[in-house]
């Protein structure tokens, strides 16, 4: 793409994603504490398990402060529902390490934020676009399947960490409005470019700039037009 098809792309986008966003409590805050939280139990875990357990955690735990004071048993017992139980120790370790580092302040630094236990590039990326909206691509196999089809690349469990996907969501983020961007993408993948059902192509707002499309609707017009002679 060009840079103006690129506007484009990204208004269209945008303004499908105002319309389509899901309604996530986490989406409703710019706190740093509430998105750094939300991220590492959303880490492999669905969406819908972790809702209710975020309210309740935030609930109880406000703040930083007040989650620094929690017990193991008292993490452990409201983070159980989640599974993945080790990542309640690390939760804990997290915690302490920004209270006694950071000042009991998430830091919105690149390289301190992938110091912290538990967190991961993905999860550090987010934190950063969400919270203080920075112009940050999120990479996970979600996003980089939409990639992938928009250019016609092969997607590979490799593909995260693929310099070249990288590239390409860097030059495609919305420097504007970058958390609208990504979580306007994010909800692309889940209700449109789906990977376990067959992707909703004609509902697509963007599929006019997806050459997995053009090249599908090419060979779809080929096998239409053998049938005819």
């Amino acid at each position: 793409m060009n840079t103006e098809e690129i506007m484009v792309f990204q208004r269209t986008l945008k303004d499908w994603g105002r319309e389509h966003c899901r309604p996530f409590p986490w989406r409703k805050t710019d706190e740093p504490y509430k998105i750094l939280l939300a991220e590492l139990m959303l880490h492999r875990t669905q969406a819908s398990q972790v809702t209710k357990v975020y309210e309740n955690v935030l609930e109880r735990y406000p703040n930083i402060q007040s989650l620094a004071n929690a017990t193991s048993v008292e993490l452990n017992d409201i983070l159980y529902p989640l599974g993945l139980h080790w990542r309640i120790n690390l939760i804990g370790e997290m915690i302490g390490i920004i209270m006694k580092r950071f000042g009991a302040e998430i830091p919105q630094d690149k390289a301190d934020l992938l110091s912290l236990p538990g967190v991961s590039e993905y999860i550090a990326s987010s934190v950063r676009c969400f919270a203080w909206n920075i112009a940050e691509p999120v990479i996970d196999t979600n996003t980089v399947r939409v990639i992938g089809r928009l250019f016609n690349i092969e997607v590979k469990d490799s593909s995260r960490r693929n310099s070249n996907f990288r590239r390409l969501a860097s030059q495609l983020i919305d420097s504007i409005e970058p958390k609208i961007y990504n979580y306007a993408l994010l909800d692309l993948a889940d209700q449109v470019c789906t990977k376990r059902q067959i992707p909703k192509c004609l509902q697509c707002p963007v599929a006019g700039f997806c050459l997995h499309y053009r090249d599908g609707q090419k060979e779809f017009n080929m096998t239409k037009a053998v049938k005819v002679s």
